[in-house]
């Protein structure tokens, strides 16, 4: 359960900032104006506040293995909202951050 409650706050967070981003981005670069920025502004914040909900306490662990899934999400944001289309090696990549993900995330806990 606490993998799953785990997995959906990195969806959540990703969500977030990176939907957070795409809005300012619309805002500025877009013209769509300050509602857009505003919006994203509000919407990275929401981003800080789940990281801080993920089960493990180690902040530089949480932000280490969440630049893995802002790396994947980006591509799969691209893909849905912009129609980007990945070539294989943003495809190889992502799959190689996620597996960064998964190591440091919830592999077995030893000191170095």
């Amino acid at each position: 359960m606490v993998l799953l409650k785990s997995i959906a706050l990195f969806i959540v967070a990703a969500l977030a900032e990176i939907g957070g981003a795409w809005l300012i981005w619309q805002g500025i670069r877009e013209h769509r104006g300050l509602l857009w920025i505003g919006g994203g502004i509000i919407a990275l914040g929401l981003y800080g506040f789940v990281a801080t909900l993920q089960p493990d306490a180690d902040f530089g662990r949480i932000l280490a293995a969440y630049g893995g899934i802002f790396v994947a999400g980006s591509l799969a944001w691209g893909m849905v909202v912009d129609k980007f289309k990945p070539d294989r090696w943003d495809v190889v990549g992502a799959a190689v951050c996620l597996i960064g993900v998964a190591v440091i995330m919830y592999g077995p806990r030893t000191a170095v």
